[in-house]
């Protein structure tokens, strides 16, 4: 009830008492503020209502606007605490227990939303989870086209008893952080389990953008045509007569071949429509304060890879743009292994989506990839190993937020010479030189001719960052691909363990080109 009472307020009616200022979840006990730079605080009350905001030496005045909403902005504070937060208008509300430091949003689909409860050694990290200075908290999913400005939820201190239902990967990424740092780490979790790309972007951007137009009719049809209560009465008569056909068969001793129905989905509500997620769960936090942004998502749009390589950036920028604090830290993981491996060469839309992610890093500054093509599971979209991932995800905000010295990108293919049948390819950013693993010869390339038929290579590492690739079938080789594939076998890597980012050297249309 009190974010539907506040959201109320926004929009002119008033539920509550008329004198109360209000302000949302966001701001509460124990939440912890971005540290060294200037803090948005905002709210509702009366218009024209004088609202003073106090925290340690400072204090701050503004009136209401018309609307009722109030906004002040902080001077930057130095790491510490505990402070008290005092908003006064015709009632005062306290905070406590305030602490500054490091504010990251952990964000994306399922794999970033997969709790502490279901990552590696739930048990053994629960018990561990001591960290009363790591404050994190959770949004509630929903989907809708209409802006949200406030949510259900409250900020938690890091303890054995509240971290289980958290995201790992966030955690991790927050522990790591803050025993490196020694500072305060504050962590919002807005991620949403198989979201879409498209549902976390404002939705007039698309709407104004050719590159989407297949894809919003698609939804203009759905939002046209679908009725949810329609599709229940249905889902209720489809379940009923499986009943009756279940009951007749286990009465005659026969097996159940028919599946239980389903139930119907919402496609308006859920976490695909674009923009249910911008608005849902994003909207009500932009404008914090932060450090950055984590994000593990893109296996709901492998099938349209081609359009992810735009798709990606446009999200970045438009949150970059609705936050209005620069181009603040944005780092992504790629996909990782996933599915049966292909004794051949062949296509793999998900080897193209890693491919749009990894072009992401070269249209937009200030972003970062983590490559965990060693860290997947073949049957399970969800592998459990998130602390590696939070560790490289750390590596890369260590190093490039923190200035501390530490090698966190992974090798990126640079170039490629072609000396008779033999492809030479250079890499850049291979940290302390390449490596193998597991194995001492380097595994997962393919390569092809003018013919555009990729067969598995020979390679040798001829220096730190130089690789020679081969076959004897290819006489001519103009292209190579390394893990090209769902679930390659591959074992490059930089001497510190980070795999080398997959990669082709041709631009052969894909499977997904077509696909909007």
């Amino acid at each position: 009830m009190r974010r539907i009472a506040t959201l109320a307020l926004f929009f002119g009616t008033t539920p509550f008492s008329e004198a109360d200022v209000k302000v949302p979840s966001l701001f509460g006990d124990h939440m912890v503020l971005q540290r060294e730079q200037p803090n948005a605080i905002w709210g509702w009350a009366d218009e024209d209502e004088v609202v003073t905001v106090n925290i340690s030496s400072q204090r701050h005045t503004t009136r209401t606007k018309s609307n009722g909403r109030w906004k002040i902005t902080l001077d930057p504070l130095p790491s510490g605490g505990p402070y008290t937060l005092e908003i006064k208008g015709k009632n005062t509300l306290n905070f406590e227990n305030i602490l500054v430091g490091e504010v990251w949003v952990c964000s994306g689909q399922s794999n970033m939303q997969w709790a502490v409860n279901s990552s590696n050694d739930p048990d053994l990290e629960k018990l561990a989870a001591h960290y009363p200075q790591i404050r994190h908290i959770t949004l509630p999913r929903i989907g809708t086209q209409e802006p949200q400005y406030d949510f259900e939820g409250q900020w938690e201190l890091c303890s054995p008893k509240s971290i289980g239902d958290f995201s790992a990967v966030g955690y991790y990424f927050g522990r790591q952080l803050h025993q490196t740092l020694q500072v305060p780490i504050g962590l919002i979790d807005n991620a949403w389990g198989g979201s879409s790309a498209e549902a976390w972007v404002r939705r007039d951007l698309l709407e104004s953008d050719d590159r989407y137009q297949s894809l919003m009719k698609q939804w203009e049809e759905t939002e046209r045509t679908y009725n949810h209560a329609a599709a229940t009465a249905q889902y209720q008569e489809a379940l009923k007569k499986w009943g009756e056909a279940t009951a007749e068969a286990r009465a005659a001793g026969k097996k159940v071949n028919r599946a239980r129905p389903r139930a119907p989905r919402n496609p308006l509500v859920n976490q695909h429509r674009p923009a249910n997620l911008y608005n849902g769960v994003l909207k009500p936090i932009i404008g914090y304060g932060i450090r950055g942004v984590i994000w593990y998502q893109g296996e709901s749009n492998a099938s349209r890879a081609y359009q992810y390589r735009e798709l990606f950036p446009l999200m970045i920028q438009n949150w970059r743009d609705e936050w209005k604090q620069g181009d603040f830290p944005f780092y992504w993981v790629q996909l990782a292994d996933f599915r049966d491996e292909k004794s051949e060469p062949g296509d793999s839309d998900w080897a193209e989506l890693r491919e749009a992610q990894t072009l992401t890093l070269d249209r937009l500054p200030n972003t970062g990839q983590v490559v965990i093509t060693d860290l997947g599971e073949a049957h399970d979209i969800h592998p459990k190993n998130k602390q590696d991932v939070a560790k490289r995800l750390a590596r890369v905000a260590l190093a490039r937020d923190y200035g501390l010295d530490l090698v966190h990108q992974s090798p990126r293919y640079a170039s490629m010479q072609r000396e008779g049948n033999k492809i030479i390819l250079e890499f850049a950013h291979v940290g302390g030189g390449l490596d193998t693993f597991d194995v001492r010869y380097p595994l997962g390339f393919t390569i092809a001719g003018d013919k555009r038929q990729f067969v598995h290579a020979s390679a040798k590492i001829l220096s730190p960052n130089q690789i020679e690739v081969w076959s004897d079938e290819v006489e001519e080789p103009i292209a190579v691909r390394y893990a090209w594939a769902d679930n390659p076998i591959c074992n490059v890597q930089n001497r510190e363990g980070l795999p080398l980012t997959p990669f082709r050297t041709d631009d052969w249309p894909g499977l997904t080109i077509d696909n909007h």
